[in-house]
């Protein structure tokens, strides 16, 4: 039997439980054990190449720690990605600006179709998940993904503080939602007040 990478180990795991979700520490272990039989030493990061699986669109992330692969979003993900004409017909729709800051083309920044909802957690090549960006905030969007996380935590916090009468952790939590909204940070990640 030929041996394995980390890589294949993984993937071989997921491949064998399709839609289901799965924590990465059981697929750590299983990857680890298997990994033990024709090597001398434990493999390296084995969550890294899960993670790396997830930002190549192999699994999908469920939450923080938690993945799923599903056969057939691979294919679709493969198959499909915004076309010339559909970018075209987001940037028409968008008047050929961003839609966080209004700055586009004509005050000389590159703009880009992006997907509201990312491929990498189901979002569809289509002109309705689909919007206008410019080249900053794209890469911000791409590259801080990790703040949506703390976005969404302050205004769980928020609505909790909201809840028992807590006045001085509101004012907190509204101060940096506000601060979120000043620096159009995860501007898709709706606040209600």
């Amino acid at each position: 039997m030929p041996e394995r990478s980390i890589k294949q180990l993984v993937q071989e795991y997921f491949r064998k439980h399709p839609n289901r979700e799965l924590e990465h520490g059981p697929v750590v272990d299983w990857v680890t054990k298997q990994w033990s039989k024709t090597h001398p030493k434990p493999p390296r990061d084995p969550w890294r190449v899960i993670r790396m699986l997830h930002q190549q669109g192999f699994l999908i992330k469920i939450r923080k720690g938690v993945y799923k692969y599903d056969p057939k979003f691979i294919h679709q993900r493969e198959l499909k990605d915004f076309t010339p004409e559909e970018k075209e017909e987001i940037f028409k729709r968008d008047n050929y600006r961003c839609v966080l800051c209004g700055l586009g083309r004509n005050e000389g920044l590159e703009i880009h179709a992006d997907h509201k909802i990312p491929k990498d957690r189901g979002g569809k090549a289509d002109i309705h998940n689909g919007q206008t960006l410019c080249s900053i905030h794209n890469f911000r969007k791409k590259n801080y993904g990790q703040t949506e996380s703390g976005k969404k935590m302050f205004i769980h916090i928020l609505c909790s503080a909201e809840k028992i009468g807590d006045e001085v952790t509101v004012k907190f939590c509204c101060d940096i939602l506000k601060t979120f909204e000043e620096y159009h940070m995860n501007d898709h990640i709706e606040w209600k007040r």
